[in-house]
């Protein structure tokens, strides 16, 4: 990598992400030491793979759209039947003793191909509009049967919001909720008994604060605690003394507010919308028709994660398994995120280079 296209990076994107990961390092060293060897082990990983991946021509993975969606089918397949059971779901392969979560790492080239695929679309038909939920659903009802029903969730949202900012009519998407809304009973017993626990805790809390109620109230236990300025790293008594379940996971966002408090909290939250203001400024920035979309699905990608988990977090939303970008342990996750990163700052500077071009 040359040093001209190493200063091409966009440190507008790259700082909030450090802040993000410097709260982070240091709230999984106040919890365990292993924790944060571990997360600091995956970062080294991510940040190479995002050198990586910055590098990339974006334009020949948009060629290989098939490919990659067709690999990405393969792998979720394998995860079905040679994957690794943990807490009763089977999510991991593990590789020379890694476990890689695939629902994680595939986002990204999973983002390429659904945008590759879009950008290809002359119109906004509805048989376009259910080519496009057909060449998503078996994604998703793959993740569904690990079970993984967050990520499941995030990868079905996210496609919605995509295809809404692509400009499909309301009519289409009303037309499909019709059959979703009467099949959902049969959808209910699909769920796993757990998740249906899940979502009837969310709509009565108080049912069971020992049993099914007992991850969110400490959760919200854990939040509020925190006040203004926080306990201090180390000194949370919910986080600290193991009251909060997966601390350095899906509840870190409890744990930071914690310890931190609401100016923790706070910024962490601004580092979040400068992420997702340097994303708007790179689809803004960008004529091409897949760079756009695809920025545009990174975007919500972000932003629903960010939404989910800080909701579940907060007592607002049923509580599922997705980890807060940047922040929350787990080499797959982070990797995933770097991934992303890589790939807008290629978008970036193919940018740059054309707006260089034409104005010479």
């Amino acid at each position: 990598m040359s040093r001209k296209s190493f200063w091409n990076f966009d440190f507008g994107l790259l700082i909030p992400v450090a802040v993000l990961l410097i709260i982070s390092l240091a709230t999984l060293f106040s919890l365990n030491i292993s924790f944060f060897k571990s997360q600091l082990f995956f970062l080294i990983i991510s940040v190479v793979g995002f050198l990586f991946f910055s590098q990339a021509n974006y334009r020949a993975l948009q060629i290989y759209k098939l490919p990659i969606y067709c690999i990405s089918l393969i792998l979720l397949l394998i995860v079905l039947f040679l994957g690794i059971e943990s807490r009763g779901a089977v999510r991991w392969i593990e590789l020379f003793s890694f476990r890689i979560q695939f629902s994680e790492i595939l986002k990204p080239f999973l983002a390429i191909s659904l945008s590759a695929f879009l950008a290809e679309r002359k119109n906004t038909s509805f048989v376009t509009f259910f080519q496009s939920l057909i060449f998503v659903l078996p994604i998703v009802l793959l993740i569904f049967l690990q079970p993984d029903l967050g990520d499941a969730l995030i990868y079905f949202i996210v496609t919605l919001c995509v295809l809404i900012f692509f400009g499909f009519n309301f009519k289409y998407f009303l037309a499909c909720l019709l059959p979703v809304i009467v099949a959902f009973p049969l959808f209910w017993r699909f769920l796993h008994d757990y998740q249906k626990q899940r979502i009837l805790t969310f709509l009565d809390p108080g049912k069971d604060p020992l049993g099914t109620s007992y991850n969110a109230i400490q959760s919200i236990i854990a939040v509020g605690s925190g006040m203004v300025v926080g306990k201090g790293f180390g000194q949370g008594t919910q986080s600290g003394l193991r009251f909060l379940p997966e601390r350095n996971t899906d509840f870190i966002f409890a744990t930071i507010s914690e310890q931190l408090g609401f100016v923790g909290t706070v910024i962490v939250l601004i580092c979040f919308i400068f992420i997702l203001y340097r994303v708007y400024l790179i689809f803004r920035s960008s004529s091409d028709k897949f760079c756009r979309i695809f920025s545009a699905t990174v975007f919500f990608i972000f932003l629903i994660q960010i939404f989910v988990n800080i909701g579940m977090n907060m007592g607002i939303l049923p509580i599922v398994g997705v980890t807060l970008p940047f922040v929350s342990s787990g080499g797959s996750s982070l990797l995933s995120n770097f991934i992303i990163l890589g790939f807008l700052s290629a978008i970036n500077q193919t940018t740059k280079k054309e707006e260089v071009l034409e104005i010479k």
